[in-house]
């Protein structure tokens, strides 16, 4: 598991730390510091994030508006000395608050909640049921190369053919953050693994190319402006 701590308050980062530790957390990231730690999040995608609410120059909230958008899948915990932040932290999309200062206690509990999320996560993302005819498919996600929206379903299409799967795009979109796929238009995901080539049309759109298959498809506008981003940051 991989985690960032983000708190203004060296003493209480390094209790978080120290706590964590305990638990046989290993991989962790420190920062004082919320621009910084934010400069780093466009970098590095963290498992599990604790945040402290109040801190100068980027709130805590502020900061995970701003992580949530690069990575929903993140999990967030916020950290605060005053309980009134609650109801706010969970409505930024936290997945806790803790109270200072946190303890043991407070600190496994949160390990076991998060660990369950992963692993969920992990199990749901690894196959996708589909019918092409009278053919049933159970498609592993790494032999996809894109997904296009088509009414209450979706079209996956994998090198041999095209197959329906009852799932909306918008889900699918979710559960395929953490698996590298791009949604470059509203009505298509892409499988950023498989892509070949991208060349810049009319309107700055993008039209992208994959390897194995001849299919081409067409961003809007705003997705290649996205989708530019996200490939430079994933680059640097």
């Amino acid at each position: 598991m991989k985690v960032l701590i983000v708190d203004d308050e060296k003493l209480a980062s390094s209790r978080i730390q120290r706590l964590l530790e305990n638990e046989r957390i290993e991989d962790i990231t420190i920062f004082n510091d919320p621009i910084e730690a934010y400069k780093e999040a466009t970098k590095t995608k963290f498992d599990l994030i604790f945040l402290d609410i109040s801190m100068p120059g980027l709130s805590g909230l502020e900061l995970a508006n701003k992580i949530l958008e690069l990575e929903p899948s993140t999990y967030i915990v916020f950290q605060t000395a005053y309980e009134e932040f609650a109801i706010e932290a969970f409505q930024t999309g936290g997945l806790g608050y803790l109270l200072k200062p946190v303890d043991e206690d407070a600190i496994k509990k949160t390990l076991l909640k998060v660990s369950k999320y992963l692993d969920q996560n992990d199990t749901q993302t690894k196959k996708l049921l589909g019918k092409s005819g009278g053919t049933l498919y159970l498609i592993d996600i790494d032999d996809i190369y894109y997904i296009k929206a088509d009414l209450d379903e979706v079209i996956v299409r994998i090198k041999e053919t095209d197959v329906y799967v009852r799932k909306k795009i918008g889900d699918l979109d979710n559960l395929l953050k953490n698996k590298n796929f791009f949604r470059v238009h509203r009505s298509y995901l892409v499988n950023v693994d498989k892509i070949h080539s991208m060349d810049s049309i009319e309107q700055s759109k993008l039209e992208i190319g994959f390897h194995g298959i001849d299919e081409i498809v067409t961003s809007s506008k705003d997705g290649a402006k996205e989708f530019r981003e996200y490939i430079e940051r994933r680059s640097l």
